[in-house]
């Protein structure tokens, strides 16, 4: 199995991967995510083998010294639950002593430390070989017991003389052809051959046949007269006489059309058509239907609203198969040509068939469906498909019906690798303590005095530019660095507490606080600097994301009891609302920067301030405002009685 061959194959497949230090654990994920549909990871032989049992496991890639149970110990159990599943040793060089028990449990490969992906990609290419070769045995024979069911109602069959010129059709063969027996007879079979399926396969298949005398088995692609494509599971097979000579050749086929992957189907047709428009719609608000009626009714409403489809798009378009999808959606394809001098029409005609479609209902034993469509379409064939899925994604997320999806893909890809090259920057930072923090003064407003300092993360790039969390903190949220960061700038936070006399103020969202590890950490630092703690005060920003507010409540109680203050950021715009205020039982409220900076034109933001400052005081809390830029607007925010005030107009943060 070559390189290539491996990822593709690898893509589907479920690893587990045991490995008991933190730091190769996950730099090695990282690799391992690029060649495995999912990575299930263990910390330890312990914990590696209760997730097997709990997990669909395909391959198991693991350490072999680790506590609680090492890695052999782990696979010896695994083997006695499954005797085919491949198992693969990390081995360092002074592991020889393992090797003998290694072979006794049948371990399939082993990659040496440090992990190299070449290396991890020939081993992991040689053991899977023999689970794919597996796996296709296993599909062959499940193919083949559902054709033994159907060929006692119908075969398609042909014969051939030793040239392969067609003798005998029967009427199946006929029917799926589209050709008549008289047409056919004194022909080759490249009259039904897909022009695009691969040569090497009929050379198999005739050097199976005429030079071995065996039978071929096989999936073929086919092409009826109309020009349409349907697939048959064949058999074919050399009829011989008593001195093993051949007579002829039988193939019998069944029809497999309907049972191969709709999406397989749509992506064949997409590889080989050289102008493909693509043009993909789903059922408006179908996970609604999923959620409301049981499997059946969902069932014939997608069967309707196919035959619904094929007979309104049949009016207005020449498709060849309109291929039902999953989760209610529905693909066709054109030929771009017809229609990319004219686009512009063709959208506004497409719009107006999507108008169309709104109107009409299909009616059902107990429901009336009102269909509505979602319309994702685009002709740049360079992954067509993924730029039309990305489109509807998009529909969706943004509650919109109607997009021209051309070049998503692309665009997605190079999002991804930016992505990524963000990863590796702060994992260099991290790596070389460029993670830092800046200090931004926060003022009394009476005194003008700095009375506070917000904490605020920074990175500096190799190149020694200094990044706000613009450039980076999403990105972070998505892997295993965001934690590390909020780390280092806990540790600078606190430690700035005796290099100043003022308080220090830190920002924490609902990912840090549902982290188990993470409030242990802060409750680990407010015990260590206590006589100080009650100088710190963390931001909160109201996340709707969050999924637990007890455990927000409990952690706000627990760090309030160290003398902390709590400060709820942003406060006043998006997600604000005064009820939460019981949940967070604040401190301080921060004003929203939006509300400030438009606040000497705005009449709205002024009122809005001023409401906030009034309720504020009725609960006896705090007032900070961001975005003070100017005098203008200090001696506004100071006049409804804002207590404190920060902003470039008092200073930008830097560090202290």
């Amino acid at each position: 199995m070559h390189t290539n061959d491996f990822i593709k194959y690898s893509k589907d497949l479920t690893l587990l991967y045991v490995e008991d230090d933190p730091f190769t654990r996950e730099m090695t994920s990282m690799i391992l995510e690029d060649f495995f549909h999912t990575v299930i990871v263990a910390v330890n032989g312990l914990d590696g083998y209760e997730k097997f049992q709990h997990n669909k496991i395909d391959v198991v890639l693991t350490d072999i010294n680790m506590s609680k149970m090492n890695g052999l110990a782990m696979c010896e159990k695994i083997r006695a639950k499954n005797e085919m599943i491949p198992l693969v040793v990390l081995s360092a060089h002074n592991e020889e002593d393992f090797f003998l028990e290694s072979i006794k449990i049948g371990i399939n490969g082993y990659v040496l430390k440090p992990v190299d992906i070449k290396q991890l990609s020939n081993v992991f290419s040689q053991v899977l070989q023999r689970c794919k070769y597996a796996r296709d045995a296993k599909e062959n024979l499940y193919f083949l017991e559902e054709y033994k069911k159907a060929i006692n109602e119908s075969s398609i069959v042909s014969k051939t003389d030793l040239k392969g010129i067609i003798t005998y059709v029967n009427d199946a063969f006929c029917k799926i052809s589209g050709y008549t027996k008289e047409e056919l007879l004194g022909k080759n079979h490249n009259i039904v051959r897909y022009p695009d399926n691969p040569k090497s396969l009929y050379k198999e298949l005739w050097h199976t046949i005429k030079d071995k005398k065996q039978i071929w088995k096989g999936t073929l692609r086919n092409k009826a007269k109309n020009g349409k494509s349907y697939y048959v599971s064949s058999v074919v097979m050399p009829v011989l006489n008593l001195n093993g000579e051949i007579l002829e050749y039988i193939s019998l086929r069944n029809d497999i059309t309907d049972i191969v992957n709709p999406l397989k189907q749509l992506q064949d047709e997409l590889d080989n058509a050289k102008n493909p428009f693509l043009i993909l719609l789903k059922l408006e608000d179908f996970q609604e239907l999923e959620e409301f009626y049981d499997t059946k009714t969902i069932q014939e409403i997608e069967q309707k609203v196919q035959k619904y489809l094929e007979e309104k798009l049949s009016h207005y378009y020449p498709y060849d198969t309109l291929y039902s999808l999953e989760h209610g959606e529905y693909a066709f394809i054109l030929n771009a040509n017809l229609y990319k001098e004219n686009i512009e029409e063709f959208i506004v005609n497409l719009k107006n068939l999507q108008a169309q479609i709104k109107e009409d209902k299909i009616p059902f034993d107990i429901i009336e469906y009102d269909i509505a469509v979602l319309i994702s379409l685009a002709y740049e064939k360079n992954k067509i498909y993924k730029s039309v899925t990305l489109g509807m994604k998009q529909l969706l997320n943004k509650k919109e019906n109607f997009i021209l999806a051309n070049n998503l893909a692309t665009l997605e890809q190079e999002k991804a690798k930016k992505n990524m090259q963000t990863i590796s920057m702060i994992k260099d930072a991290l790596k070389a303590s460029r993670i830092v923090s800046y200090f931004q003064p926060i003022i009394d407003n009476t005194t003008q005095k700095t009375v506070k300092y917000e904490s605020l993360v920074r990175l500096i790039d190799n190149e020694g530019k200094v990044l706000s969390p613009f450039f980076f903190l999403d990105i972070a949220k998505k892997s295993n660095y965001y934690l590390k960061i909020t780390d280092v700038v806990l540790e600078h936070s606190f430690s700035m507490l005796y290099h100043c006399d003022a308080d220090i103020s830190i920002n924490l969202s609902a990912l840090d606080i549902e982290q188990k590890n993470m409030c242990q950490k802060i409750i680990t630092l407010l015990e260590k600097h206590k006589e100080q703690a009650h100088r710190i005060v963390f931001e909160l920003l109201e996340d709707e994301k969050i999924k637990d507010f007890k455990i927000v409540k409990k952690f706000i109680t627990t760090i309030k009891e160290y003398g902390v203050k709590i400060a709820i950021d942003d406060f006043g715009a998006g997600y604000s609302n005064f009820e939460r205020l019981l949940e967070y039982q604040p401190d301080i409220l921060k004003i929203d920067g939006c509300l400030i900076r438009d606040i000497v034109t705005s009449s709205y933001s002024h009122s809005v301030v001023k409401s906030i400052v009034t309720f504020a005081k009725e609960q006896n809390l705090q007032t900070v405002a961001e975005f003070i830029e100017d005098e203008e607007i200090f001696n506004i925010v100071k006049s409804l009685g804002v207590d404190f005030s920060q902003g470039y107009y008092f200073g930008k943060p830097e560090p202290l």
